[in-house]
């Protein structure tokens, strides 16, 4: 074995050591998060903030407030008054976000800041993982499914510690993230792992580079996007219950009541959407002259090319359908989970169950 071959096979070892790690870390951060949601079950706010309209949760907190400072029953508890939102999507409600997971509670947001600490320790160990897989094959780590899985992992999980960092309220989605990141990546060591190995010659260009980065990063911000609307259906269909006088189950009232309202997160979902489908259209566009330089034509329509097609037109209806007054709320809500789904099937189904082209990934 040559000194070069045995270097790629040490930082081959080093990087699925590394990819172990963050598993084993992010399973952590799971259980972290399942921790502040239990405790954020317990406080009283997080049972009842759902039901509250602005002007009640204001005075509400005021009572509080009051009651703390007074040094009632040993309380020196003070809430923060829930963010008051405009107008819900539908055009029939006001109603102010919920508390967080936490629900306001000390234990709740300690395991939160524990959680979202370990989240950031398992995606330095997984974007090690990527780098070391990187310097293993001598060339960028998006050749094959396994490689496309742990990069799309990191990327996904790094948007969501930047959402943080800009102070965005989006902790609520580290255990819906978590979740589908550990099984993104079981997925990838257990069934799509391959060894450390250079490209076909059809990979082998620059806008392998260019083409499949923005398709990763498409998908990292298109699955947060998709957790947005569906979290939204279940929140609103959550409000319209309370709406109509119905007394929701107590799980219902404690989980969503500590979700943003429907407005929030369908804006949430929107804005995600809108921010990344250029970029999406921009990798069709690479693709196709990728594709020109590799098999001497722009458009063949390769299963690959007309899924990714689809995905473009599904989004492209989604955000067509949010700005369009007769198609707000629910319907588009749905729309943009099919989307996501013509995604998810574009990446695994056709990948696995389709051949063309593409299949060599």
């Amino acid at each position: 074995m040559t000194l070069a071959a045995a270097t790629n096979e040490t930082f081959a070892e080093i990087s699925n050591v590394l990819i172990y790690s963050a598993m084993a870390v992010y399973t952590l951060a799971f259980l972290a998060h399942i921790a502040e949601w239990i405790f954020g079950s317990r406080s009283k706010v997080g049972r009842t903030a759902a039901a509250l309209t602005p002007e009640a949760a204001q005075d509400r907190t005021v009572s509080v407030q009051v009651r703390g400072r007074q040094g009632q029953q040993g309380s020196t508890a003070v809430l923060d008054k829930p963010k008051v939102v405009t107008r819900s999507a539908a055009g029939t409600r006001d109603v102010p976000d919920g508390p967080g997971a936490a629900g306001g509670t000390f234990k709740g947001d300690l395991y939160g800041r524990i959680a979202i600490s370990l989240t950031a320790l398992a995606w330095i160990l997984q974007t090690g993982g990527v780098i070391t897989r990187a310097i293993s094959v001598r060339r960028v780590p998006w050749g094959n499914m396994y490689e496309f899985s742990i990069t799309f992992g990191a990327v996904a999980v790094g948007a969501y510690l930047a959402l943080l960092v800009a102070k965005k309220n989006v902790r609520w989605l580290g255990l819906p993230l978590i979740l589908t990141i550990l099984a993104d990546l079981c997925l990838a060591v257990a069934v799509f792992y391959t060894e450390s190995d250079q490209l076909v010659p059809a990979l082998d260009s620059y806008w392998m580079v260019i083409h499949v980065s923005t398709a990763i990063i498409c998908g990292a911000v298109f699955y947060i996007g998709a957790v947005g609307s569906m979290l939204y259906l279940f929140r609103d269909y959550h409000e319209a219950k309370l709406a109509r006088g119905e007394k929701p189950s107590d799980f219902a009232v404690s989980v969503l009541g500590r979700l943003p309202s429907a407005a929030t997160l369908d804006k949430f979902a929107y804005r995600v959407n809108a921010a990344v489908f250029p970029l999406w259209t921009f990798t069709i566009i690479a693709g196709a002259i990728w594709a020109e330089s590799a098999w001497g034509r722009y458009w063949g329509w390769d299963p690959k090319e007309v899924w990714s097609f689809i995905t473009w037109v599904a989004y492209a209806g989604y955000l067509h359908a949010r700005a369009t007054a007769g198609w707000k709320g629910r319907k588009a809500a749905v729309l943009g989970l099919i989307a996501f789904v013509c995604w998810l099937w574009n990446y695994y189904g056709v990948n696995m169950f389709v051949q063309g082209l593409h299949s060599y990934a």
